[in-house]
C-alpha cells in the first residue's frame, strides 16, 4: 500500500533586517507542525511536504549549515531521492535566497512561487491562486515576520487553500536567543494540531504567545508611570490580592514588589521594566484581570467568609492547627 499523501500550503521566509527565519503551514492533515517546518538561526528554513520526506529537514539544514545555497540544497536533496516526483520542498538559506521544488506526481493542483527572501508551495490545492495570493500577501504586508507569515497563510486560505478542507497549522520562527529566557533560538513555536479553523486559531494563540512571551511592542508606546497610572496600578493590584497598600499614586517599594510579583506569576518576566515605564499590553492585561475579578465578586455568592475579597494574588490564609481531641471523663456514672 502506498503511503498517504496530504495537501498542504506553506511559506518559508527570511527577514534580513531582523535576522529571522520562519515557516508557516496549513493542511488537512493531523499535526502538520510535526512534519513540515524546519528552521535554524543563521542557517535557514525548510518545508517538506506532499509525500513528505522528513529526512529533508535535518539533511537540508546540515547542507545549509555548510554554506550551500537554497537552490543547491533543493537540487541535492531531490536528485538523490528516488521518490522525488511525489515530494514538494521549499527552502530559504542564510542569505535569504529561496528555492522550491514540486514533483511531477504531486496531486493537483500543485506548484510553487519563489520571491525575494521567500518561497510559497502547495499541493492538493484549489488552484494556483493559493500560492500566488500567499506571495502577494507576504510582499504587501507591513511589519515583522510573524505578521507577514500569518497574512500569507490567511491569503492562501481565502484563495481556496487545501481543497479537502482544514485541520492543522503551525508557525515556527527562529532568531538568535529568541527563546524563553534567551535559552534557545526558538522565538515563535506554535502548533494547532486539530481544529476546524486552524489558521484563525493559530492567530488567536499567537496573540496570547506574543502578549506573554515576546517583546515586539514599539518602545515609543511605553507608558510612563505617572501619578495617575500608578494609582490605577495600585487599585488593580489590590483588587487582585497583591496588596500594594494605599492607592497613593507613588511608586513606592510596596507597589514595586506587588507589581513584580504580578508580572512573575503571570509569565511577564520578559516585560518587566526598571525605568519607570511599562508596556501597554501589560497595563491592559492587568486592568482586564482586575475588571474580571470585580465582576466575579458581583456574580458569586461567597461559600467562605471573606473569600471573594482576597483575589487570585493573595497569599493563602494561615493553616489552622486542628483542635486536640476532648478527653472523656474517667470513672463510672454516678448513681
Amino acid at each position: 500500500m502506498a503511503p498517504p499523501r496530504f495537501g498542504t500550503f506553506s511559506i518559508v521566509a527570511h527577514d534580513r533586517e531582523r535576522g529571522e527565519w520562519g515557516v508557516a503551514v496549513q493542511s488537512k492533515f493531523l499535526a502538520v507542525g510535526a512534519v513540515v517546518p524546519w528552521a535554524e538561526v543563521r542557517v535557514g528554513a525548510l518545508a517538506t511536504q506532499a509525500l513528505a520526506n522528513v529526512r529533508y529537514g535535518p539533511e537540508g539544514l546540515a547542507r545549509l549549515r555548510r554554506g550551500e545555497s537554497a537552490e543547491a540544497v533543493v537540487r541535492s536533496l531531490t536528485s538523490a531521492d528516488p521518490q522525488r516526483d511525489d515530494r514538494q520542498l521549499g527552502v530559504v538559506d542564510a542569505a535569504g535566497r529561496a528555492s522550491a521544488f514540486t514533483g511531477a506526481k504531486c496531486m493537483d493542483w500543485a506548484g510553487h512561487v519563489v520571491g525575494d527572501g521567500f518561497a510559497c508551495q502547495g499541493n492538493i490545492l484549489l488552484g494556483a491562486a493559493v500560492v500566488e495570493g500567499m506571495a502577494r500577501a507576504f510582499e504587501a504586508t507591513p511589519g515583522d515576520l510573524p505578521e507577514r507569515l500569518l497574512a500569507a497563510l490567511a491569503a492562501g486560505q481565502r484563495a481556496g487553500g487545501d481543497r479537502r478542507g482544514m485541520q492543522s497549522a503551525a508557525l515556527l520562527i527562529v532568531r538568535e536567543k529568541g527563546g524563553y529566557d534567551e535559552g534557545n533560538d526558538r522565538w515563535v513555536d506554535i502548533r494547532i494540531d486539530d481544529h476546524p479553523t486552524p489558521i484563525e486559531e493559530l492567530r488567536r494563540v499567537f496573540r496570547l504567545y506574543d502578549l506573554t512571551l515576546l517583546a515586539r511592542e514599539d518602545p515609543a508606546t511605553l507608558i510612563p508611570l505617572t501619578v495617575e497610572v500608578v494609582r490605577g496600578l495600585q487599585h488593580d493590584l489590590a483588587i487582585l490580592g497583591y496588596s500594594p497598600g494605599r492607592a497613593s499614586g507613588t511608586l513606592d517599594e510596596a507597589t514595586s514588589r506587588a507589581l513584580a510579583r504580578f508580572l512573575g506569576e503571570n509569565n511577564f518576566e520578559n516585560k518587566a521594566r526598571t525605568d519607570a515605564t511599562m508596556w501597554p499590553s501589560v497595563r491592559g492585561y492587568l486592568r482586564d484581570r482586575a475588571q474580571e475579578e470585580s465582576a466575579r465578586r458581583t456574580r458569586t455568592a461567597p461559600a467562605v467568609v471573606g473569600a471573594l475579597e482576597r483575589g487570585p494574588g493573595a497569599a493563602p490564609p494561615p493553616k489552622e492547627e486542628p483542635s486536640p481531641p476532648r478527653k472523656g471523663r474517667r470513672g463510672g456514672r454516678r448513681g
